[in-house]
């Protein structure tokens, strides 16, 4: 990993503060807290998108034993894997109901625009006209949702997955520290301590 790789900086006091208190799975396993996370995947969204990520976890107030600082980069990393995999679910579950509404819409379309074909425009006069540009409008908005999401609503949950990606492949770093970092690195507001807003 090149060491001029763009840096998200996390400053807590204790190593629990990382990670989700309420998740009893292995320490390797274990979801990162909801505002560590939050803090985390803003920043990575301002840095520049061709570039690889480095995250600096700093601790204030705790030296870990060696065998658990060692398994702190392979759990930042697996969470946001697995939270790569699930915005992956997700992508196909679009894509699944987009299919299915196209489908859908066609037959609609099909419907509005044959019943507009052979309405009998000349003998119904003026509500005649106005029925069969009815159906023509119709059929073509039940494509709009469709065309929608098959279009532009796939889109941010690729880029969301692809930014997942890069955490799940970043450098992790953990230090430890006897006094506060920098004011210039960033803080995280957990249930056990405080934190500096993230960007949106």
């Amino acid at each position: 990993m090149p060491s001029e790789a763009p840096a998200i900086q996390v400053r807590v006091h204790e190593l629990r503060q990382l990670f989700n208190s309420m998740d009893p799975s292995p320490f390797r396993e274990r979801d990162l807290d909801p505002a560590c996370e939050e803090f985390i995947v803003s920043w990575a969204r301002e840095m520049p998108p061709d570039r690889a990520l480095r995250l600096e976890i700093r601790l204030e107030r705790e030296q870990p034993p060696a065998e658990v600082a060692a398994d702190v980069a392979p759990a930042v990393r697996g969470h946001f894997a697995r939270a790569a995999s699930l915005q992956d679910l997700r992508r196909r579950r679009i894509m699944r109901e987009g299919r299915l509404s196209l489908a859908i819409g066609l037959v609609l379309l099909v419907l509005c625009l044959g019943a507009a074909a052979v309405l009998p425009v000349t003998r119904l006069g003026t509500a005649g006209l106005i029925l069969r540009e009815s159906l023509i409008i119709a059929g073509w908005v039940v494509m709009w949702h469709p065309l929608e999401v098959l279009l532009y609503g796939i889109w941010p949950v690729v880029r969301e997955r692809r930014l997942l990606d890069r955490l799940a492949a970043a450098d992790v770093r953990l230090s430890a520290t006897a006094a506060p970092s920098p004011a210039s690195a960033a803080v995280i507001e957990t249930a056990a301590g405080s934190a500096a807003a993230a960007p949106r």
